[in-house]
């Protein structure tokens, strides 16, 4: 089958991060994949054999989602969002997918939704029309108003055939985070986490009995950076902090200026998932790549959740995880040194985690659910 996923990150980088690994699972399964990506071009993320079509790139002023910004941060007009509206049809006619499948929207990427109703309008019109797909994460931003549930339930009774929703039913529902309405309830299908093929330790042990410090690959960790720098004085085992972002030298050199001698401050590692096996424990946001890549190897963890601009998918997801051992939250309102070293002791003081109750097979039941929905059409 031919499978096209259309997605926008904004911010940070899990979205673009989720639709690849899910490509990559339909690439195993012997479909045609194409990711079609409208956020800011994100290169460690990417591996030969993706098949990448990339619009006009958008990112938000901050966590201002309202404001979209092009690559040289200008406002983007009425005229680039026509390029990327042309750019988004003309992969749709060229590919003409079997399954379609959109990241986030409807329920998120509201700004976004002219692109988003002309594809799906193009979707219906082919001769023969697509499974289409909504694609989410466990958690989603709560609808500040009724009328953005409305919306999404409005736009999957008209346009979706499935809403596939990438966690593990016992630890994370879409209610938690959603209004599920009996309408979307009805196209609900809980596939587990979706995860990219589980690693091994590394083979160098890089990492070994560190703390790993990171915040993604966004451009809103700082507050973490500098707790972890003051704190790692007081904590006995030598520090690694990872940096990210679009831009992280200057941020990486500022680090090093003050950084104690066993403190590592690098540019974020595409080995990140194998050191976590090595690694005394973890301090991190709470984004759903990261959580998982943590749950996955088992490592314990200390969760602040990004909760700027009145965000809370990851306090939720925070506030669910913390449930199991070695997983504290610590809110960025009580992020201070002392209390970083604190989690971390305890963290690492709390048995080890039992890894094999979490389902981490989400990508091959996505691709197996749509299969199944696509040939019963």
């Amino acid at each position: 089958m031919n499978v096209m996923i259309v997605v926008t990150h904004l911010l940070g980088t899990g979205h673009l991060a989720r639709a690849l690994t899910l490509a990559r699972a339909f690439d195993a399964a012997g479909d045609a994949t194409c990711v079609v990506s409208g956020g800011m071009p994100a290169p460690l993320l990417t591996k030969n054999g993706d098949k990448l079509v990339q619009l006009p790139p958008l990112r938000s002023d901050g966590v201002n989602f309202s404001r979209l910004l092009t690559s040289e941060d200008t406002v983007a007009t009425p005229d680039y969002l026509a390029a990327r509206e042309d750019t988004l049809l003309c992969a749709l006619a060229a590919f003409r997918p079997d399954i379609l499948i959109t990241e986030l929207f409807p329920f998120g990427r509201r700004i976004l939704r002219d692109e988003f109703r002309a594809l799906l309008d193009a979707a219906k019109d082919m001769q023969k029309p697509p499974l289409i797909c909504a694609s989410v994460r466990d958690i989603l931003a709560p609808p500040s108003k009724p009328q953005k549930a409305a919306f999404a339930d409005e736009m999957v009774s008209a346009y979706y055939d499935s809403v596939l929703v990438h966690s593990d039913e016992k630890f994370t529902s879409l209610d938690t985070s959603w209004p599920v309405s009996s309408t979307l309830r009805a196209k609900l299908n809980y596939t587990g986490y979706v995860t990219p093929t589980a690693v091994g330790p590394h083979p160098d042990k890089v990492g070994a009995d560190e703390v790993i410090v990171s915040a993604g690959g966004g451009d809103v960790g700082g507050p973490i950076y500098e707790a972890a720098m003051t704190a790692a004085a007081q904590i006995k085992k030598p520090m690694r902090i990872l940096v990210g972002g679009a831009n992280p030298d200057d941020r990486i050199n500022a680090l090093r200026k003050t950084a104690p001698p066993d403190v590592i401050v690098e540019p974020a590692r595409p080995d990140f998932r194998q050191m976590l096996h090595h690694a005394a424990a973890s301090v991190s946001l709470c984004g759903y790549n990261t959580a998982l890549d943590i749950l996955q190897a088992g490592t314990p963890a200390v969760f602040i959740p990004f909760d700027e601009g009145g965000e809370v998918e990851q306090g939720l997801r925070a506030s669910a995880l913390s449930a199991q051992d070695g997983i504290r939250m610590l809110l960025r309102a009580d992020l201070t040194a002392q209390n970083l070293c604190t989690a971390i002791d305890a963290v690492i003081a709390e048995p080890r985690r039992n890894r094999s109750l979490v389902r981490f097979d989400g990508a091959a039941r996505t691709v197996a659910v749509t299969h199944a929905q696509r040939r019963q059409q």
